[in-house]
């Protein structure tokens, strides 16, 4: 795949979360404005190879803010980042206004939690730009029955408005959307059996960062959600998101060795 100047041909490579909110469901993951640069550079440190900046909370229940209160939040830093690091940048937005915004300022790649489906421009927005994209399942309803015909459907149909608006195949990726419209037997579900997804033929992105399908505080979901990118790793998915950084780098080549990998 495809993102910025950097091509990704194999193994798993960690996406860094940095989130330009005051409500992200982890503390930890909460960077402003003039904090971004601090937390691209330990990002960028500890072995991040792209990052998403999401200026807009999607935890359940949040409240949505507008496209331009998103763009306030992450402009600046955008063009802060891509003018002092080179490594491909994704926003985190369902809006079209907002990703004109942030590819405007540099950014590589869209990541839409509504696989271009919220709003009918964003697949032109980003082929327009040459950009790549990040396309998840989502639904307004929880899913019921079985789980994998209405995500395999909904992740083939974004695939092909986003080809057929012009978005290079090689540019995109697939989001399972593990902790959006699912409870969590069926998270669970999703991420046991994530490779189903490569079927569609696009490299996977896998988002479990200490969600809370893993049960207990957020506090105590680093090894749980370590155990995914392992999983990951043995899975053959291309990316993970994440917001432990150092720790799921480490995990990657931990089971790199032992799939023989390295």
């Amino acid at each position: 795949m495809i993102i910025g100047n950097k091509t990704f041909t194999g193994g798993t490579h960690v996406m860094a979360i940095i989130n330009l909110t005051p409500n992200s469901f982890w503390a930890g993951s909460r960077a402003t404005a003039d904090s971004a640069l601090f937390a691209t550079e330990k990002a960028v440190k500890e072995g991040a190879e792209i990052l998403d900046i999401g200026a807009q909370s999607t935890r359940p229940g949040y409240k949505e803010i507008s496209a331009e209160e998103e763009i306030e939040r992450f402009a600046k830093p955008v063009r802060e980042i891509k003018k002092r690091f080179d490594i491909p940048v994704s926003v985190d937005t369902y809006f079209s206004f907002a990703a004109r915004a942030a590819l405007d300022g540099g950014a590589d790649m869209i990541n839409d939690v509504w696989g271009l489906t919220h709003d009918k421009d964003m697949a032109k927005v980003v082929a327009e730009y040459g950009a790549s994209v990040c396309i998840m399942h989502n639904a307004k309803e929880r899913l019921s029955g079985d789980i994998w015909a209405p995500i395999l459907k909904f992740l083939q149909n974004a695939a092909d408005l986003a080809t057929d608006c012009g978005i290079d195949k090689n540019k995109i990726c697939l989001d399972g959307g593990i902790g959006f419209a699912k409870d969590r037997q069926q998270n669970l579900e999703l991420l046991q059996g994530y490779d189903r997804l490569s079927v569609l033929g696009y490299p996977l992105l896998l988002g479990t960062s200490r969600k809370s399908l893993f049960g207990g505080d957020v506090n105590d979901r680093l090894e749980p959600t370590l155990q995914s990118t392992r999983l990951a790793v043995k899975k053959g998915i291309m990316f993970v998101r994440v917001h432990d950084v150092k720790e799921n780098v480490q995990a990657i080549k931990e089971a790199e060795y032992e799939c023989g990998q390295r």
